[in-house]
Order: C-alpha cells, then structure tokens, then sequence
C-alpha cells in the first residue's frame, strides 16, 4: 500500500478507514454540527489521512445537503480523503429514476455513495412491508443506476448478524444483489451493537468463505466491544472498517477511529495512515473533540491524557529503569505522551520521574525526596490533591531542594511546611465581607493586608463573590509593585466538598487554572474554609508565575567567563 496515495486510487485501496463522524457519529446526544462544523470536521479528518468521510445524507438533511454543496463548490479541498455520500435504496415499488432520494445522492457529486439495506428478513417484511425479492431488486437497481452514473458504490447491510443468525440465506441474497449490480464492497452492520468478539468472527469468516466478497465492518458500542468487534472482523478477513472519531454515535456509540486506527497501525501492522500521520492521532482527537464541544475522555485509549499516566510507586520505580516495562507502546507514537501522578501512592521514584518532568533534579538530593514523599502523603491524608496540580507540587519540590540546601549549610530558616515557595509577597491578613443590598444584588468585598518588598500594602475591592473578590484585591495590591502578574489570567475554578474520615467535618478543595501568553498551569488548595482554600490556590498560581519568570530572565542574562 501506497501511504501517501489518496485513498480512491488503486494503490491506496488495499484497507479502507471510513470515517462516519459527521453522520452515524452525529446521532450521539449532546452534538449538533453546523455546516460549518461539518467541514472543520472534514478537514482534520483530512489531515490525519482517513480513507473515506462520509459527510451525511443528501436529500434527508437540509445541512447535509448544503455541506455536499458547498464541498463540491470549492470549500473542501481533500488532500488524502474521498468524499462519501450516504443514502438508502429506492423505495419500493418505485422506479429508481423517479426515486428523489437517488437522485439527490448523484446530486452531492460525491464520488463515493454508500447505500444502506435492509439484511434482516423480519426487518424486510415488518419495517419496509415488503418481499425479500423486492428489497434485493430494489438494492440491485439503485447499485447499477449510481455505477453507470460513475459511482463507487459501497453497501452497509444493516442489522446484518441479526438477520444472519435468523435466516442467513436471506441476509445473503443482500449481499449478492449488490455485489453482481456492481457494488465495490459490502460491509457487515452490527447495528444493535449486540455482537461480542468470537461469534461476530466466526460469522464475518464464514460470509468471506462463503462469498468471496470484499467485506467491511461497522460495530456500535452496546456491549463495550465495538472496537474489540472491529479487529476481530478484520483479522477474520475484513478489509474495511467504519469508526466514528473518539466513538461518537448513538446510544453508547461507534468503534472509536482512534482505537482502531492505534491498533491496527501498532499491533496488526496494517498501515493505514500517510507516513508520519499516526503521530497525530492524539491532536485530532481534541480538535475534533472541540468542535463537538464535548471534554475530551482522559482515559481513551491511545489519545487521552490519562493514558499513559502512571501513579502506583511500584509502577514508577519499573518506568524509572525502562519505560517500555509499564506502556504498551511509545506514547509519543500516537502523538501523546507519558506522566507520572503524584499521591499518596508515590515513591521515591515517583517523585524522581515527576521532579524531572517538571524540570527538576532531585537526583543528587535523597534528602530533598524524603521531605517530599513524606510531605505529600501528609497533605493528602488530610484533602490535598496534586495528580491535577502540577504547579503547586512543582512549588512544594522546589521548597523540599531549598530546605535540604538550607539544612546542608546549617541555615535552615524554619519556614511553615504548607507556606508557598517562591511567592513575591507575604501575607498579613485577610477580610471578607458580604454586603446584601436592597435591591437583592449580594457584593463581597475583600481587604488584604500584604507585604511586598518590604512595603506594607493595602488594598480592598469588590466581587461577584468571596473568591473574585479576593483575587480582584491581590491584583489591586500587587500589580502596581509587580506588573508582570496582571499576565496572569483565572481561566477556571473548581470547587470539590471533601469529609474526613469521621464523615462529619467537610473540607474544601479547590483548583485554579491560570494562565498567561505562553502557557497553563493549575495549582490546588484545601481548607476547611473555601476562602482559605482559594487563597492557597491563587498564592501558588502567582508563585509560580514568578518563579517560571525569573528562569526565563536570569536564562537572558549574558554568561560570564
């Protein structure tokens, strides 16, 4: 196979990827695309390399219909893509020239139309009231009239290994009427998604043996095997396989495209991306993510953040030796990559790897690790979180090495263990206030009390709450002695009530997500009192800020020789 063919071209046209997002993964709850959408989707797809899109179904759909229209106007140029238009046969009774439906699919110009049929007898004589003879010439006629109009023509037999297991001559006779008509292939539907892994093999394999069709396969997710059906499908001798982008579908969903792809590339040896395209497996399944407006899952196979994150200590010390020993494959392979978490559950080696993902090297200080571990297992035992929080455990790493340097020359300085490394400010004291006015509004208003450069400062303003007010008085206090830190920007705020162990005093975590031109960072505070908690939390993200800007202005300044 030629990786870099387009995928209509003979040489590209050994394995089918057909993407089916912007129709069969559309039906998923929650996503509506605009036409504008559909082509954003189309040419992310494009740009990973899929074989087929399938871009819905002309003539059903008004959006559809405009997407088609637009596309062949010029607003979707395909670099490795082919355009595929979904539809179903003639109605019966109805001659296939009159059908409107028909004629709107050779309307889209697609290339490629994929028709759906009826493969299950009782849905041939229930749902569409008619004879298992009509329905096959009804897939036979509208084959032929879209092949002498110059489409490839691929058919989805829907319903198909129920219909197999009922009366498997009828699903059958399907098959064949479109296949002699003159159907490039014929893919097997398990449309319930019912079919778990070794009986969906078992028939995919009989179907080849019996027809010597080329066979492709579509799987929902209802049992949680879409992409375990998919591969079996194809080890069983399918070469075409139908995925939705990170499983997107209805009900519980379609064979996640990034899955199968990641499997078939890495574990099959089945190329079936550009060179060079499956590392950006992991970028495309955010993008496409994002135009969906859903969050992407941490935990997806391959792409999501989680994946090839590590948090038991015995774990770490193996990754510490070999990372190979705990992933399957090289993350970066797919375009992701590997994290160390840090818990309760971590080790010396934990830490070691999480030092140095951040920057850090613990390795020439044992005592700087021990504080850590030691320091991390106490504040989680009482709420404290930093798997989210990489910023506020960078600080708490930073504070161990100064501590363990500061204890080396006899100077230690006997700072509170929870008190920030590297904040440009100490404070004083804090006031909150609540002020319900007549009109019904409820202003807080926060006092600060800080010293900054030896300077006392302070400074009082107003929020929509306790912790917009709070933020809102630090910036009042500090961005006319440090300008820099008006860079930084809250971008969001979580709120999680904890108990303790007695289940009868709730604490208060809380994340802060800042950020400034060039970067992210989230850092955590925990408190009995949400205030307090948010304190620690904004009093990081500004620590950090500032220790990340004196790196970059002292790695500025000129070496001396």
């Amino acid at each position: 196979m030629n990786r870099t063919s387009p995928a209509g071209t003979p040489s590209a046209d050994t394995f089918h990827v057909y993407d089916t997002t912007l129709r069969d993964g559309a039906q998923r709850e929650g996503i509506s695309y605009s036409v504008s959408d559909k082509l954003a989707v189309a040419r992310t797809l494009d740009s990973l390399g899929v074989g087929f899109i399938e871009g819905g179904w002309p003539g059903a759909l008004p959006k559809d219909t405009e997407f088609f229209q637009r596309a062949a106007d010029g607003e979707l140029e395909l670099r490795h893509s082919v355009l595929t238009a979904f539809g179903a046969t003639r109605r019966p009774g109805v001659s296939v020239r009159e059908d409107a439906q028909v004629a709107a699919l050779l309307d889209s110009r697609a290339p490629v139309v994929t028709l759906v049929a009826k493969s299950d007898r009782r849905h041939i004589e229930r749902a569409l009231r008619t004879e298992v003879e009509e329905n096959c010439a009804m897939v036979a006629d509208t084959v032929r009239h879209l092949v002498e109009h110059g489409r490839r023509v691929f058919l989805d037999a829907e319903h198909f290994f129920d219909g197999y297991a009922h009366d498997s001559d009828t699903a059958l006779r399907v098959l064949e009427a479109a296949v002699h008509a003159g159907a490039d292939l014929v893919c097997l539907c398990d449309t319930n998604g019912g079919q778990l892994p070794t009986g969906l093999a078992h028939t995919v394999e009989e179907v080849v043996e019996r027809t010597g069709f080329r066979v492709g396969i579509h799987c929902q997710d209802d049992t949680g095997c879409a992409v375990a059906n998919t591969l079996a499908a194809v080890q069983a001798g399918a070469t075409h396989v139908q995925c939705t982008a990170n499983g997107y579908g209805e009900r519980a969903g379609n064979a996640d495209l990034f899955a199968v792809i990641g499997n078939l590339e890495t574990k099959l040896d089945i190329p079936v991306l550009p060179e060079g395209n499956l590392g950006e497996l992991s970028r495309v399944s955010h993008a496409l993510a994002e135009v969906a407006n859903l969050a992407p899952d941490t935990h997806q196979a391959y792409v999501g953040t989680s994946t090839f994150a590590h948090k038991a200590g015995l774990h770490a010390s193996a990754i510490k030796v070999d990372p190979e020993l705990y992933n399957h494959i090289e993350p970066e392979r797919v375009g992701n990559g590997m994290r160390v978490l840090v818990t309760e559950m971590a080790g010396r080696a934990s830490l070691e790897l999480k030092a140095a993902e951040l920057g850090l090297d613990l390795s020439g200080s044992p005592e700087a690790v021990t504080g850590a571990v030691q320091r991390v297992k106490e504040l989680e035992a009482h709420g404290w979180s930093f798997e989210g929080a990489d910023a506020s455990l960078e600080l708490l790493l930073r504070r161990e090495l100064a501590l363990a340097e500061q204890r080396a020359r006899g100077t230690e300085d006997g700072v509170a263990p929870r008190d920030s490394f590297g904040a440009p400010f100490e404070l004083e004291s804090y006031r909150v206030s609540l002020d319900h006015r007549p009109d019904g509004q409820v202003v807080s208003e926060v006092t600060v009390k800080l010293h900054v450069r030896g300077e006392r400062v302070i400074a009082t303003a107003e929020g929509n709450g306790p912790v917009n007010a709070l933020d809102a008085a630090l910036r009042t206090a500090l961005v006319p002695r440090l300008p820099w830190l008006d860079e930084v920007e809250l971008v969001d705020y979580k709120v999680r009530i904890l108990t303790d162990t007695s289940g009868t005093d709730a604490v208060t975590r809380v994340l802060v997500e800042s950020r400034d031109e060039h970067r992210e960072w989230t850092t955590v505070g925990v408190h009995g009192n949400i205030v307090e908690a948010s304190w620690y939390a904004l009093r990081d993200a500004f620590a950090h800020k500032a220790i990340r800007r004196s790196e970059v202005a002292e790695a500025s300044l000129p070496k001396g020789g």
